[in-house]
């Protein structure tokens, strides 16, 4: 019951992140600039792939070309292709906007912890060690989604356990990423973050579903960033590291 409120607390996060921006739209407006930005390369990114699935799945199933469903069982590889980057802009998604706009979201998340001038070196100084840790997560975040991506095929499982197990682990890395402003204003380093995270796995699952479940919606995931940077520091300063 316990780990259920702390999910349902996450959540909350999130949710206290929402009605933050309602109440501050400049702030909101403030923080849409990169995320239209990022939401812009990634359609371009999609649309190539959606186009070139098949193309991509004849190339990857060599082996199949004297099979009689040789082309449903291709198209439904392009289907998974597709899906599967779709599930991968998703996770990215924060990580990549949060480097494009990291000056904005970092006077928008300091702005929500109270603290009128973000401490700490400027922006551009920050920027290649924000880059190299958005690099660690990714790999981390294939180690998990590659596997699942494969145990998709597998009947019953794959349409049932995956996309739960999907989502917490997409889930989670999207917390990773977002909260990352907050504890590093407080000087944790990432082994430090991740610590605090899998201590906290129940809510940082709650906050990082709702996102991730929001984000799969397309023009969502660009009205909603501002609001998950927002509860992402609300979530750090009260309940990760007060």
């Amino acid at each position: 019951m316990r780990s259920l409120r702390d999910f349902g607390s996450g959540v909350g996060f999130f949710l206290r992140g929402v009605g933050w921006v309602a109440r501050n739209g400049r702030w909101w407006l403030f923080g849409l600039i990169p995320a239209v930005i990022a939401f812009a390369v990634y359609v371009v990114a999609l649309i190539l792939l959606g186009t070139n699935a098949l193309s991509l799945a004849e190339f990857m199933t060599p082996f199949a070309d004297s099979w009689s469903w040789a082309q449903a069982f291709r198209v439904t590889v392009a289907i998974a292709l597709f899906l599967g980057g779709l599930a991968l802009a998703v996770v990215t998604f924060a990580a990549i906007t949060l480097t494009i706009g990291e000056p904005f979201y970092e006077k928008l998340s300091a702005k929500v912890d109270g603290v009128e001038e973000a401490d700490g070196q400027p922006w551009w100084r920050t920027l290649p060690r924000s880059v190299k840790d958005s690099l660690v997560t990714l790999m981390f975040v294939l180690m998990f989604t590659v596997p699942l991506f494969f145990l998709g095929f597998v009947p019953v499982l794959g349409q049932t356990v995956v996309p739960v197990l999907g989502a917490a682990v997409s889930g989670f890395f999207l917390t990773v990423e977002l909260s990352t402003l907050g504890m590093e204003r407080r000087g944790l380093l990432r082994k430090d973050r991740f610590r605090l995270l899998r201590g906290n796995l129940p809510v940082a699952l709650g906050f990082g579903v709702a996102v991730f479940l929001l984000f799969m919606v397309p023009l969502v995931a660009v009205v909603a960033m501002p609001a998950a940077v927002a509860g992402a520091a609300l979530m750090v300063r009260e309940r990760l590291a007060p």
